[in-house]
């Protein structure tokens, strides 16, 4: 494969992978951390950081309306719940089993 097709597939991939995290907004960033480490606002900051490193300045702020589909405020306020107890008593094990060295 060559690069230029490496790229596309990459690119299709990210698009698909938004529209998924879109299609289920019912998956909380809180749960996302928990299961994968991650969240959207993580991805937000990636993007930023890789526009930044190709030249690009987008902030954090316009990163998250791009991870988002919309301004986060309004993501936030439409779907965002709080944090349960029991999401915050698994997010603080996994923050503790990380610092242990057991991902």
């Amino acid at each position: 494969m060559n690069q230029q097709t490496a790229i596309e597939i990459e690119a299709a991939t990210f698009r698909r992978f938004l529209k998924h995290l879109d299609d289920n907004k019912d998956v909380q960033n809180i749960d996302l951390m928990i299961l994968a480490d991650f969240c959207r606002n993580c991805l937000a900051k990636w993007y930023s950081a890789e526009a930044k490193e190709r030249g690009e300045d987008i902030d954090y702020e316009a990163a998250r309306e791009r991870i988002y589909g919309m301004p986060y405020s309004e993501w936030k306020d439409n779907y965002q719940l709080p944090a349960t107890e029991q999401q915050m008593q698994q997010f603080e094990a996994r923050q503790q089993a990380k610092k242990k060295g057991n991902p």
